[in-house]
């Protein structure tokens, strides 16, 4: 049975991207470090599929990463040739980005999540080996890139390459996906978990005081703060993860909604920030500010309605990716089985599955 708490955390993590990408307020970085939460809950996924499939895992990660961004590539690519993007060889990068691939001026606002996908390609290729280390020396493994990342900011180690202070930024949430995944953080006992999340979060927070950027607190441009802040959001957000969210379920709409936003989620991140380029003109336009509350509400609900179109073009992609059936819309109830199959079935080991094993869909049976 899959864990719908984290369907959840997963969910409101999408929507917290996009309503911030809309509204650019910086105090949702810090309510909510989405994008740390994603990576985290990745690299739980990840560790899964390592666990049952060893190495092969990597390629049925890249199965099932890939084909949503081919598509995307596929519409936009020709458009920025034809509006001054060079056809050079580094276009190909649109196929395997694991740097970012060129973008001509308004296809670098559009395109500009890709970071995402190619930070998710590395943290994916250097996983059987992370895991291995995590593995025999969990904590020196687990507290690495945090060090690196400190290095980097402190001037110890200048300019380095780009993919490097990613892994310092991001891989501790993956490497914290891999101790949710193992049990770890559950174990944790409060006494132990409370304090060091305490006190991550009061050092993340004192360097984020003494460190805004050009955005003011916004953590997407203080690197080391957004680190430690969001390690100590994670540790309590998965620490403390409840078995199972039944109530996920109750309000059937709320229910159907977080099923659609985790089966749709990389095309609905691929996707929302093209719709929010092309309704920024709306501010000039019609006036409205990020002081309008309601032009605001407006605009995310275009995007959002945009993002629902393309979705339902395009979505099922990621269903024949992930080897399940296409649907145009995912959460259908399905009739009930009637019991005699259900029992012939369950002999014949198709309605068995292991705690902890995914199942075709690439969920985790988390029981």
């Amino acid at each position: 049975m899959r864990n719908r708490y984290l369907d959840v955390l997963r969910a409101l993590a999408i929507v917290r991207v996009v309503v911030y990408h809309v509204t650019g307020w910086a105090s949702l970085t810090l309510l909510f470090p989405a994008m740390s939460v994603m990576f985290a809950l990745a690299g739980s996924l990840m560790a899964a599929s390592l666990n049952r499939s060893g190495p092969m895992a990597v390629g049925r990660r890249m199965r099932r990463l890939l084909p949503s961004l081919w598509v995307v590539a596929a519409i936009f690519v020709p458009a920025m040739l034809l509006t001054g993007l060079p056809l050079t060889p580094k276009v190909l990068l649109w196929l395997f980005p694991v740097a970012d691939p060129p973008a001509n001026h308004w296809g670098a606002l559009a395109l500009s999540p890709i970071w995402y996908l190619r930070d998710y390609l590395w943290f994916v290729l250097a996983s059987p080996i992370a895991l291995w280390l995590f593995r025999r020396f969990p904590l020196p493994t687990l507290l690495a890139p945090y060090c690196l990342l400190l290095a980097i900011e402190l001037g110890i180690y200048p300019n380095p390459h780009g993919v490097l202070r990613e892994f310092g930024l991001y891989f501790g949430a993956w490497l914290l996906g891999f101790a949710h995944q193992a049990g770890m953080l559950r174990r944790l006992t409060n006494r132990v978990l409370i304090p060091v999340a305490l006190v991550l979060a009061a050092v993340g927070g004192a360097w984020i005081l003494a460190h805004p950027g050009p955005r003011g607190y916004d953590l997407n441009d203080i690197p080391l703060g957004n680190a430690l802040w969001s390690a100590a959001f994670i540790l309590v957000a998965l620490g403390r993860a409840p078995a199972a969210a039944a109530w996920a379920d109750r309000n059937a709409v709320f229910g159907r909604a977080v099923t659609v936003l985790n089966r749709r989620a990389l095309t609905v991140y691929l996707w929302h920030m093209a719709f929010v380029v092309a309704l920024t003109p709306l501010v000039d336009v019609v006036g409205w500010s990020h002081q309008d509350l309601l032009g605001l509400a407006i605009r995310i609900v275009l995007v959002f309605l945009l993002v629902g179109v393309v979705t339902a073009l395009f979505g099922w992609i990621e269903d024949v990716a992930a080897r399940r059936p296409p649907e145009l819309v995912p959460g259908r109830r399905r009739p009930p089985v009637p019991a005699g199959r259900r029992h012939a079935e369950g002999r014949a080991g198709d309605d068995h599955r292991v705690p902890g094993q995914r199942d075709r869909a690439g969920e985790v049976n988390v029981r």
